[in-house]
């Protein structure tokens, strides 16, 4: 019956729509506007179509426009429904919406509480990569740059306030420094003068470098090489203002080891220096090792400040750079203080070399006070120990002049009392062989006895004077060899003269 009820439902519909199209081709254009007012009273349900003209009228309207009485509201084309027992209706009743209704929201709840899905950036990472195609583009292919491996953890932010240290310049080779020391060890000299002794070095195969302090007011000196051989030398130039003085020898030997001079302005603060001399003026080629602690300027001359121990005897040396580069002369340090050691700047000894202008650093520290330390104004020490060598000078010089009255003492006495072999051969003065009972290998004469005697006697208190004034030098604190040296001066050297 439903099925029924719904096919003629929808003929009804098919057959008022053809009403109404037919309604709308026979309006005329001036109430085109009223005919739209009953199509859309049509479409409403709540009108009927007339018999006699095609028309919708309402339900509640007996009499139609055209004048025909159309009755009660019932349409005569329409089927009648009954009314005691309407046919079930398709539209769901209240309590199934409802039911709908919460079976929606109980869905809606779920779906709004579902797990969500996962971060993009950890997607992306769990993603796998997809795959590349073989390219048909014969260029080469660069590498491409590995990335790191994303973690959960965000990568942090560089910030620019970090500050990035820059790549370490590249240190060139440097051999080992038993290797340097032994390099140049043959090229550092002791220099030996009436007056003291200090160290030097080779800048060329027949010139050396020292101090002007330490050959002093000599003309020439003596250079003692590592193996101990000696060769003379004499004073080519120097340079009081700087303390510097050149040498030169008149036999240069061949493979003559050799240390170059480099410069001063170019050393660093804190980098390695070797100080080689002879510390006391008899260890000879000691080495010692410090920094550069800071670069000095003093009227017209430059100084490098070190901590290097330098020692009296290490004056006139190199002060050389990890490369085995005398950068620098050692000359002085203050005087009971430690790691307080100055030496001068290499560019003053090459201009003396070249024999142009010194040269004056703008660069570097002034420091007035270090004129003290000018080399022209020895310290205590050095001024007791030149005193010493002047008093020894003094009193050797008058035991000299009593040498000689006994040399012609004791030609006469041994050609009118001595017959016989003397032994002198080395000797300062034949008389010295009285000092050595094997060296009178003669005997005396007869009646002689007394004349011997006041030989012996003379010579002694000759020795005595010479052991006593070795012995004061020694306690003014002059070295062993600036005191054999003077004693050889004045021809009073003997071993049996030494303590």
């Amino acid at each position: 019956m439903a099925v029924g009820l719904a096919s003629n439902s929808r003929q009804l519909d098919e057959g008022a729509q053809g009403s109404s199209a037919a309604l709308r081709e026979s309006c005329p254009p001036r109430r085109a506007r009223r005919c739209h007012s009953m199509l859309e009273t049509e479409s409403s349900g709540f009108s009927r179509v007339c018999p006699f003209c095609g028309r919708r009228v309402p339900r509640k309207v007996a009499v139609c426009r055209c004048g025909a009485e159309i009755g009660d509201d019932q349409d005569p084309l329409e089927t009648p429904r009954p009314a005691a027992q309407p046919a079930p209706s398709s539209t769901p009743g209240p309590v199934i919406l409802i039911g709908v209704a919460l079976v929606t929201v109980a869905l809606g709840a779920l779906w709004l509480n579902r797990p969500g899905p996962s971060p993009a950036p950890r997607a992306a990472a769990l993603a796998p990569a997809p795959a590349i195609e073989p390219s048909t583009d014969p260029q080469p292919l660069t590498p491409a740059r590995a990335l790191p491996p994303e973690t959960s953890d965000p990568a942090p932010v560089p910030s620019s306030a970090v500050a990035v240290s820059p790549p370490l310049p590249v240190t060139p080779y440097l051999p080992s420094l038993e290797d340097v020391v032994s390099r140049i060890m043959p090229a550092v000299v002791l220099v030996e003068t009436s007056s003291g002794r200090g160290s030097g070095f080779f800048v060329s195969a027949d010139t050396l470098i020292t101090n002007v302090h330490v050959v002093g007011g000599n003309s020439s000196v003596t250079i003692r090489r590592m193996g101990g051989a000696t060769t003379p030398a004499r004073v080519a130039a120097s340079s009081p203002e700087f303390d510097i003085a050149v040498l030169k020898i008149s036999s240069p030997e061949a493979g003559q080891a050799v240390i170059s001079l480099g410069s001063a302005l170019n050393a660093r603060v804190g980098q390695d220096v070797i100080a080689i001399g002879s510390a006391l003026g008899t260890l000879q080629n000691t080495v010692t090792r410090g920094i550069v602690s800071a670069l000095r300027q003093t009227g017209n001359a430059t100084w490098i400040q070190t901590d290097a121990a330098v020692n009296p005897g290490n004056s006139g040396g190199p002060l050389l750079d990890r490369s085995g580069v005398a950068i620098g002369i050692t000359t002085m340090g203050y005087s009971g203080r430690q790691g307080l050691n100055f030496a001068v700047a290499a560019e003053h000894a090459r201009a003396l070399l070249e024999g142009r202008a010194m040269p004056v650093a703008e660069s570097v520290n002034r420091g007035d006070d270090l004129r003290a330390l000018s080399p022209t104004v020895p310290s205590e020490a050095e001024q007791a120990r030149t005193a010493g060598v002047k008093v020894l000078e003094q009193a050797l010089a008058q035991l000299a002049r009593q040498g000689q009255v006994m040399d012609d003492y004791w030609a006469r006495f041994r050609k009118a009392c001595y017959e016989g072999r003397v032994v002198s051969a080395g000797l300062d003065h034949e008389w010295f062989a009285l000092f050595d009972d094997r060296a009178m290998q003669g005997t005396v004469g007869p009646g002689c006895s007394a004349t011997f005697a006041d030989v012996q006697k003379r010579a002694t208190e000759i020795r005595d004077g010479v052991i006593a004034a070795d012995e004061a030098a020694r306690q003014a604190g002059i070295y062993p060899g600036v005191r054999r040296d003077t004693r050889r001066k004045y021809r009073l050297d003997h071993p049996r003269f030494d303590r």
